[in-house]
């Protein structure tokens, strides 16, 4: 499905699966991106990312849910071979790349983010974290030590830890593509900036897109669950004043992903 330029696009997941891989994928890129900047300062936002990831994964079996999730497009993604019209070559290019990752993530067995679990080093760095400026030279002074490393060093360092996680975390990436991928959208009209939708229940939804043309200066505010949805349409105040809801109508289109 194309993508109009001129279009912010707000997400809004479904359930909590989808919650969780947003959340994820979020933050690994935002280690990624520090990762590839010298600065200490950097490094020290990488680590930040990398302990919020793993405070994330503590909460459930992500590596289970990811697998359940790569069956499940799977099946799709089968059945879509008996419909006619479709690209088969290139559906089978999708569902082996599926089945590569799938595959990675078993191999990975279960403990395989254990020595990241068990760092001191990073453990140190998550309880002093809990403390507002508890990541000062004078609080961790191994951790300052390393932070004045040369950057290829810190690098170096973090990459590894990074290489753990990346099976995982190029299976979620994949996930949310194809679901982007199989999203289908329609025009929508919010009268007076609001809008109630009722969900197909049959679809199985897992994540709402919101394409919301730039220049009207919009942003949305979503709540609801996978059945039923309400969207205000909000007007950027500035930083000194509260965002306020937008009294015109506003055309924007919904794409609903499975």
């Amino acid at each position: 499905m194309t993508q109009d330029e001129s279009d912010f696009i707000f997400e809004q997941p479904l359930n909590e699966r989808y919650r969780t891989f947003l959340r994820l994928d979020f933050l690994y890129n935002q280690a990624l991106h520090h990762n590839s900047q010298d600065s200490h300062w950097a490094s020290r936002a990488a680590v930040a990312a990398l302990l919020e990831i793993l405070a994330i994964t503590a909460r459930g079996d992500t590596r289970a849910d990811v697998m359940k999730e790569l069956e499940r497009q799977l099946a799709i993604l089968n059945e879509y071979q008996r419909k006619k019209g479709v690209d088969v070559a290139r559906l089978r290019d999708v569902m082996s790349n599926l089945m590569r990752i799938r595959n990675e993530l078993l191999e990975l067995g279960a403990n395989f983010m254990q020595p990241l679990k068990e760092s001191e080093f990073l453990a140190a760095i998550k309880h002093r974290s809990a403390i507002p400026g508890g990541t000062c030279e004078f609080d961790l002074p191994d951790y300052y030590f390393w932070l004045n490393q040369p950057a290829k060093e810190r690098v170096r360092d973090f990459s590894a830890w990074l290489a753990l996680l990346r099976p995982l975390f190029d299976a979620i990436a994949e996930v949310l593509w194809i679901v982007r991928q199989n999203g289908r959208a329609r025009e929508e009209l919010a009268n007076e900036g609001v809008i109630h939708i009722n969900l197909d229940r049959d679809a199985n939804l897992q994540l709402l897109r919101i394409a919301v043309p730039r220049e009207l200066g919009l942003f949305p505010e979503v709540s609801g669950s996978h059945y039923r949805c309400s969207i205000r349409f909000m007007c950027w105040q500035g930083l000194g004043e509260r965002s306020r809801q937008y009294q015109g109508d506003v055309r924007f289109r919904l794409i609903s992903c499975s």
